[in-house]
């Protein structure tokens, strides 16, 4: 049945992007129109792209109209293929670009999750160089960072950024839409080596669950054994309410986020640089996340030019017990990390109390001091974490024990 489908930007403002418009004929086989700023080099490759695409989706006969504002592959093979969807094809399968190797690995509970780099859905323009500002995650959203009309087009753009776009050692994340939405959303994401799911808006355990199942169903289908861990995102009064259930749910749920543009309107409250209207909620999320033995994650700063409103914001976060918060800029990550990090005078006193702990425990004390102070066991875990963060963060060495003199 003829049809025509378009999908993508328009324009000379677009950058890595393109627009492709595919008109389903009956017969004549398939004929490109391509104009690229790109073509004099790459035109030829980008034809090719185009023909491997429709046989991959069964599109026999189609004339396609291609205006490339230097998109790569991966977005020329989405923009494709949502083309064709849109246009009614009796698409076969799906336009898969081989799985890059630096695509290939997998995430843990306990790594460090100190930054989230949000990248909207559908803007691949974002994607490319997001791994190079080193967050220690990066979001690719299906959300609300995408419109209603565009849902289609962003699912198979992150499936194939999945597939071969180099995070360089990011947690690949993906945040999914609500409801059924959503776990349609993880047909197309799970068997493609995503690290995480972020759930939104949850303010039920089962929606966790049902979750979860969803994709141990999607991994059995597809043969895939890699871990998709959790993140439920907290934005409501009854989800702050239900924050430890939340939590302890699921052992593959490994941390607890705030979303607190949401959680102030369904409160009914304006949203504050001061946070006294969200205090209550950031509490509740941050002590069911250590009471579910999971990583407490602190919300987005949302403004991008106020450089040391993130930072007292990010120290107070890590005053309270958080241990990351969400980015929605490159240049926000690293001023996250430096004040998620210990200092010097609180790594200097943590590497005292350990090497005192330890002094004890070799001449088999039962009581631990340092001077003329006595030292309990919260402190001592509380500088043993301490250290640790400092050795994951780079500023104290392996060896530090070397280094330092004896208590």
């Amino acid at each position: 049945m003829a049809g025509t489908g378009e999908a993508g930007k328009k324009g000379s403002r677009v950058r890595s992007d393109c627009w492709i418009e595919v008109e389903i004929r009956d017969s004549g086989g398939v004929s490109i129109d391509l104009q690229s700023k790109v073509s004099g080099m790459f035109g030829e490759r980008i034809g090719a792209l185009i023909e491997e695409g429709c046989r991959a989706l069964g599109v026999e006969h189609a004339r396609i109209s291609v205006e490339d504002q230097g998109a790569l592959p991966f977005t020329l093979a989405a923009r494709l293929e949502t083309a064709a969807r849109r246009a009614g094809a009796k698409v076969a399968g799906e336009f898969l670009l081989p799985m890059s190797d630096k695509c290939a690995y997998g995430s843990k509970s306990d790594r460090l999750r100190r930054s989230r780099l949000y990248l909207p859905g559908n803007e691949p323009k974002f994607y490319v160089n997001a791994g190079l500002h080193g967050p220690d995650g990066v979001i690719l959203d299906l959300e609300d960072s995408v419109a209603p009309s565009e849902k289609d087009a962003a699912r198979v753009l992150v499936r194939n950024a999945l597939r071969v776009v180099d995070f360089y050692g990011a947690e690949r994340m993906v945040r999914i839409n609500q409801g059924e939405q959503g776990l349609e959303d993880l047909e197309w994401i799970v068997p493609h080596n995503v690290n995480l799911i972020l759930i939104p808006k949850v303010e039920d355990p089962r929606q966790v669950v049902e979750v979860d199942r969803r994709i141990a169903e999607i991994q059995k289908k597809h043969g895939f054994t890699n871990p998709v861990l959790l993140m439920p995102i907290i934005e409501s009064a009854l989800g702050a309410w239900r924050a430890y259930e939340i939590g302890a749910i699921c052992a593959n749920v490994v941390g607890l986020a705030i979303g607190l543009e949401d959680y102030t309107a369904d409160i009914g409250a304006q949203r504050t640089l001061e946070g006294t209207e969200s205090f209550w909620a950031r509490a509740q999320v941050l002590n069911g996340a250590r009471a579910a033995h999971v990583q407490p994650i602190d919300t987005v700063f949302s403004d991008v030019a106020d450089m040391e409103g993130l930072a007292a914001s990010v120290r107070e976060a890590k005053s309270l017990g958080f241990v990351g918060k969400g980015c929605i800029h490159p240049r926000q990550i690293t001023v996250v990390h430096d004040s998620f990090a210990p200092d010097e005078a609180e790594i200097e006193k943590a590497c005292r109390i350990v090497l005192a702990f330890e002094d004890a425990e070799a001449r088999g004390l039962g009581v631990v001091s340092l001077g003329s102070k006595m030292i309990d066991a919260p402190v001592v875990k509380r500088a043993k974490t301490t250290v640790e963060a400092a050795i994951r963060v780079g500023r104290l060495d392996d060896d530090w024990r070397e280094e330092k003199p004896p208590v």
